[in-house]
């Protein structure tokens, strides 16, 4: 079974966008060959796609550094009033963590800040999440029977569900609708290491992303770094690559965690059954969302746009701006001149405001509609 499908504390190291287009879009992709330097065989997009859902590597530790510039300069200068200036990062700026894996039950994440470092450990039946910055944390003692439930979960997965890497390979390959042209550029180097890189690109002109890049560890089969690309772009606008890896299995005193002095700590003891249902409800909600009377989603794939409705008692847009500056104050001011930094667009569907990143848009109408998506703000006009 893949790594990133056993073991969820690794998912976060591919983005989602990466993640959906391996495994809903292609064009030929068992055909395009690899053209990798001499010291690597050649793969093909179908070989490759088969080292990423076989990665099973006995344990790992490194850094791994996001970076994110969505065009969006004015958006990002106000939010540094919002909350301390955590968002901004999310639009402009970057993060760095520290990863250490050596089994399923040996996880440890640590995403370091200016403010502090949040730990987030996995140690057998004990799972701690810390911040530093306030001193507090949270204990969770896992039920006894935790991993017998998921073996149980696992063997009860319907048949159509992928059963070995070929399977899953085989699965991705077939759902391939030729909205995807996927091309190799041959060997790459990450982090010191040998990498094969594999390019996925819309052939639809209403998609915003021009290329997802995949660098795929020669010999792990890992991603090693995930690039997301606007259209016509030469820097990625998305990055998340290790900057530092070893595939050394870490030691065991990596996942022992002792609270500092002084400590606040509450003691969690959920049953299996609380924490099968949390997963459940984890599961479901994006579903559920979609599917509701307030939320559409139009399309599939690259140019997929989500459609929902605010509520009918929610204010308009100009009363939203306007409410917010009479709360004054950091965060109200920057969410009033958030409001009024998007400019005005109308056409046949009505008239709103637009906020119009380089990998995204999102259409905000006066009649409380909102629609958004990967595309250009004609495509959400259209819809609209």
């Amino acid at each position: 079974m893949s790594v990133f499908r056993s073991r969820p504390a690794l998912r976060w190291l591919v983005p989602s966008a990466a993640a959906v287009a391996v495994i809903g879009g292609g064009a030929a992709a068992g055909t395009i060959v690899a053209s990798a330097d001499p010291a690597l065989p050649d793969r093909s997009a179908a070989q490759l796609l088969v080292d990423l859902q076989g990665a099973d590597p006995a344990g790992f530790s490194g850094t791994v550094v996001q970076s994110t510039d969505l065009g969006l300069p004015g958006v990002a200068g106000l939010l540094k009033n919002v909350e301390g200036g955590g968002l901004t990062s999310l639009v402009s700026g970057s993060n760095t963590a520290r990863v250490w894996y050596a089994s399923d039950d040996k996880v440890r994440l640590a995403l370091l800040g200016t403010d502090g470092e949040t730990d987030v450990i996995r140690n057998a039946g004990d799972v701690w999440i810390w911040k530093s910055s306030d001193n507090t944390g949270t204990h969770v003692s896992l039920p006894e029977d935790i991993e017998e439930k998921a073996a149980a979960q696992r063997k009860a997965l319907p048949t159509g569900v992928p059963s070995t890497p070929q399977e899953a390979a085989d699965a991705a390959l077939a759902a391939i609708d030729g909205t995807t042209k996927v091309t190799t550029t041959g060997a790459a180097e990450v982090a010191g290491r040998d990498a094969y890189e594999l390019v996925l690109s819309p052939k639809d002109a209403n998609s915003l992303i021009g290329q997802v890049r995949l660098a795929i560890d020669a010999a792990e089969h890992i991603p090693l770094r995930v690039d997301v690309y606007a259209k016509n772009a030469t820097k990625p606008a998305v990055r998340v690559a290790f900057e530092q890896v070893s595939f050394t299995v870490p030691d065991a005193q990596q996942f022992t965690f002792n609270p500092p002095p002084g400590a606040k700590v509450d003691e969690v003891k959920p049953s299996s059954d609380e924490l099968e249902q949390h997963a459940k409800q984890d599961v479901t909600k994006p579903a559920d969302v979609a599917g509701s009377e307030n939320f559409t989603m139009i399309g599939q794939g690259w140019t997929s746009i989500v459609s929902a409705k605010l509520p009918d008692d929610a204010p308009s847009l100009e009363s939203a701006a306007a409410e917010a500056g009479k709360q004054g104050g950091q965060q109200g001011e920057a969410v009033a001149g958030l409001l009024e930094t998007l400019p005005k667009v109308s056409g046949e569907w009505g008239s709103g405001r637009l906020l119009s990143g380089s990998l995204f848009t999102v259409l905000l109408t006066d009649d409380g509609r909102v629609f958004a998506g990967a595309v250009t703000p004609e495509a959400l006009y259209a819809v609209a």
